[in-house]
């Protein structure tokens, strides 16, 4: 049970671990921002339902591991309960603005802001999360049109280092 609440968390975890790895050696080097640049960073991830967003994203992510990977649905509760401690809106948020006023001025966080007050900024904030979820299905589609393609490669790789073998 224990390597299957390791490879759970792991599949769940994938994709934003391959994210935070560009990530995380900025924020760790970061200067420090002012209270005013913050507060707009902090302002932007408001407007544009950051907090919500990133709650149905882990969930739908979790979702999709569980439907693929059905044998898994009995740490569910496990599951659901590690991504609220260490990816709920409360555990990251500091992080995320910390992020925000690293990659983007105190200006340009403003004016992003207001952007996202328009129309068709809300009509971005709105539709973005079906635009993600849509270009995931893209590209995993994609991936597995062409997967008989990498396992032959990863497989002619490998036989070619295996001792004995002509190249």
């Amino acid at each position: 049970m224990t390597k299957l609440w390791i490879l759970a968390a792991a599949l769940v975890l994938a994709a934003p671990a391959v994210q935070a790895q560009s990530t995380t050696a900025t924020s760790a080097t970061a200067a420090p921002v002012s209270a005013s640049h913050r507060k707009a960073a902090e302002e932007l991830l408001i407007t544009t339902g950051s907090e919500k967003n990133m709650s149905e994203m882990t969930s739908r992510m979790l979702d999709a591991q569980l439907e693929q990977r059905p044998e898994m649905k009995p740490v569910e509760p496990e599951m659901r309960a590690f991504i609220n401690k260490y990816m709920s809106w409360q555990s990251i948020k500091d992080d995320l603005v910390q992020l925000y006023a690293q990659e983007f001025t105190e200006k340009e966080l403003k004016e992003l802001n207001k952007f996202y007050q328009t129309p068709v900024g809300r009509k971005t904030i709105q539709k973005m999360p079906m635009l993600m979820q849509a270009g995931m299905e893209i590209g995993q589609k994609r991936v597995q049109e062409h997967l008989p393609e990498l396992q032959k490669s990863i497989a002619d790789k490998m036989q070619s280092q295996q001792p004995g073998s002509v190249k």
